[in-house]
């Protein structure tokens, strides 16, 4: 039986007196430093649980969307930009990540959930792997038992690399919703197109003696089970993570229900034209993760060639032109191009701007051009622990010369 974890939200309520920005050399600021996880240095938490929190607010500072309260400074859900797939549902245009790494608990990121719903995100990007859905559960319980509506959250989850046998996708879908506490999911993504395990928190030089290649006909065995998850209603669409054009051509021709999204690494320091124009033309929108640059990710999943598009000039020289930080300046970039965002913080100041970015002001057309020019093919995620045999390199895993590498 499944034991219910009880979540004591923490909502980091977004007082606008409190949550000024900073100002440094001129620059108008909305976060202490750069980063998409660090603490604002004016940040107050708000430590009870959702029903309290919610009551001790009281009406100043609480809106009402439906039978839900909005949180005062927080974003009207219905401001923020969809995207439409081509089953035609709608995907709120800006996503609230999950994977809290080493930086924050289970406990923490399920505090921020709570958090980020009453601030007005309806789209939720968990995954079984991050080893929260559970906690991540109880906030959702909370909150549809507080009058947020299932129907108008987007929750989406992923298949982990270990459940590729055909036995095994279903029930682990179904694993994910019982946690998540869902009913159902919005969206359900292979995680990773390679059937590889390792352990969590492994360095980038770890290997799995089991590890395989891709193999298409494996991948249509698990693809086939995901098509079934759709045909019992257990998940509305199913997509890719960690795709390449050549591997979406061959899932492309032989699926029967087509990927809905394909998630990916973009941002301004690597922003994946080929793929990004791939995909949009074959109607599979783009979920961009690493929006910021992953500026809190682990020492071990960092390089020496690695870059920062948030420390990037014409970033910085646009965020000061606008008086925010360059995060928002990273997120009105993805949106406005046509991806789907999911920053991750446990910070309020920090998630509300976010969201803000994304629904306030946009750039300029000079500026998007601006932002096109600066693309580094820097990718920060490289997964060398899917590698399969000795003596290759992490790009053997994405497919640079067009074709899927050969096992």
């Amino acid at each position: 039986m499944l034991e219910k974890q009880v979540v004591a939200c923490t909502f980091r309520m977004p007082v606008p007196s409190d949550c000024k920005p900073a100002r440094s050399t001129g620059t108008r600021r909305r976060f202490s430093r750069f980063g998409d996880n660090e603490r604002h240095p004016l940040d107050i938490e708000q430590t009870s649980s959702l029903k309290s929190a919610m009551k001790d607010a009281g009406a100043d500072n609480m809106s009402t969307v439906g039978q839900f309260h909005l949180a005062d400074g927080g974003v009207d859900p219905d401001r923020v930009p969809k995207r439409i797939l081509y089953t035609g549902a709608a995907m709120p245009a800006i996503g609230f990540g999950t994977f809290g790494s080493d930086q924050a608990s289970a406990e923490q990121v399920a505090k921020a959930v709570c958090g980020a719903a009453m601030a007005g995100y309806r789209h939720f990007d968990c995954a079984a792997v991050y080893g929260n859905e559970n906690r991540i559960g109880g906030a959702f319980a909370d909150l549809f038992g507080a009058g947020l509506r299932r129907k108008d959250v987007w929750i989406t989850s992923k298949l982990w690399n270990d459940k590729h046998g055909e036995n095994e996708v279903i029930p682990a879908c179904r694993k994910s919703i019982a946690d998540l506490r869902a009913g159902y999911l919005d969206m359900y993504l292979v995680h990773w197109p390679f059937p590889n395990f390792h352990p969590p928190g492994c360095t980038v030089d770890s290997r799995s003696q089991d590890a395989k290649p891709y193999i298409h006909e494996n991948f249509m065995r698990t693809w086939r089970q995901m098509e079934r998850l759709v045909d019992m209603g257990l998940a509305k669409h199913i997509g890719t993570s960690n795709m390449t054009v050549a591997k979406l051509k061959l899932l492309l021709r032989d699926a029967r229900i087509k990927p809905g999204v394909n998630e990916m690494e973009l941002h301004p320091h690597f922003q994946q034209t080929e793929l990004f124009e791939f995909v949009r033309d074959n109607r599979i929108e783009p979920i961009g993760y690493c929006p910021l640059g992953s500026p809190n990710r682990p020492e071990r999943d960092r390089t020496s060639e690695d870059s920062s598009p948030m420390d990037d000039p014409v970033i910085v020289r646009i965020a000061r032109q606008h008086g925010v930080h360059p995060a928002a300046v990273c997120l009105k970039w993805a949106g406005q191009r046509g991806q789907t965002p999911i920053p991750f913080s446990t910070r309020s100041c920090n998630y509300v701007a976010n969201l803000q970015s994304v629904a306030n002001e946009p750039l300029s057309d000079e500026e998007m051009r601006e932002i096109a020019t600066i693309d580094r093919n820097c990718r920060l995620i490289k997964g060398q622990v899917f590698l399969w045999k000795p003596g290759q390199s992490w790009e053997d895993l994405w497919d640079l010369s067009g074709e899927v590498t050969p096992p």
